[in-house]
């Protein structure tokens, strides 16, 4: 049994929560567990956006400053961006507002534990339950996070505490992950590398398909690229299609050319792409050698001559 286990740690299912701050994450998160049988006991906000979020996913529970919101908590949520988490913890500590038996989880995805290292020192328990979901604080987030994975990290050998973090998950009914601390940062980046440079590289699309004269270029992209990603969550390499997974080289030289003349902007990162559909697409497969290395000259002569 772990040392952190107390009267909190052995009734997971029926918690006072505190939630600072109540953001798009932590408003949503707060709301899912109310509805999983906790008690919302207390949040903190300030600016008026976080004031009518909390107010519309978390009504009637007061709003308090956040070391107030903490001392009345059994499970302390962090939902803090991830650089203001380090002095959040710190401030929380020296003011005394944690205590032993607590349970204390952040949901930032960059970090895992080591950041609650003086809360781990105070008596209560760390945890890091990241959910793998943008929020837009909304009652349809309750809808998501139902259907989203939650990244969990504890402290390593300490099994009580990776279950109380996977029950407080599966709670909500999401799915845990275990992340090990020492994967956080690999595990955050690969996240961050698909969803946020996605809505850049769609974003970037839908501007070119207007130069190209394409009115509703929402509409026209939304069916291709739902396929596309469904395609690769199913079948992975075997998704790939397209110019150059099929060897095409002329066409990828056409593509550089009217992306120079036309998006200059978009085109380091198509090049940039391109050349890691080489590597996999031969790597599977796909795509032969004689093939690949004609492409992957065009890419690399490109590169050289902008």
């Amino acid at each position: 049994m772990s040392d952190h286990a107390g009267p909190a740690m052995l009734r997971p299912a029926r918690l006072a929560v505190g939630v600072v701050s109540a953001g798009r994450v932590g408003s949503v998160f707060g709301a899912a567990l109310a509805r999983a049988g906790h008690t919302v006991v207390a949040a903190s906000g300030i600016s008026a956006a976080s004031l009518a979020r909390a107010e519309r996913m978390l009504p009637d529970v007061p709003l308090l400053p956040p070391d107030e919101v903490v001392r009345l908590a059994d499970l302390v949520l962090l939902a803090v961006p991830d650089d203001a988490l380090e002095g959040l913890v710190r401030g929380l500590v020296a003011t005394g507002s944690i205590r032993a038996g607590q349970i204390v989880a952040h949901t930032s995805g960059a970090h895992g534990i080591a950041v609650l290292a003086p809360v781990a020192e105070a008596g209560a328990l760390p945890l890091a339950l990241h959910p793998v979901m943008t929020f837009t604080g909304r009652q349809e987030d309750l809808e998501r996070i139902a259907a989203c994975s939650v990244g969990i990290t504890a402290a390593d050998g300490d099994e009580a505490a990776w279950n109380v973090g996977e029950a407080l998950t599966m709670e909500m009914s999401a799915e845990p992950v275990r992340v090990p601390e020492q994967a956080r940062g690999l595990y955050h980046a690969a996240l961050a590398h698909g969803a946020n440079h996605l809505v850049t590289l769609i974003a970037d699309c839908a501007d070119v398909l207007r130069r190209a004269g394409v009115a509703n270029a929402e509409r026209v992209l939304g069916p291709l690229l739902s396929a596309a990603l469904d395609n690769v969550l199913r079948h992975g390499d075997r998704a790939l299609t397209g110019p150059v997974a099929r060897g095409d080289e002329g066409t990828v030289r056409k593509h550089l050319a009217v992306l120079a003349e036309n998006a200059p902007e978009v085109a380091p990162s198509y090049r940039t792409l391109a050349g890691r559909t080489v590597a996999r697409a031969t790597a599977s497969g796909m795509l032969g050698a004689g093939a690949a290395n004609e492409i992957s000259q065009l890419l690399g002569e490109t590169r050289h001559d902008h």
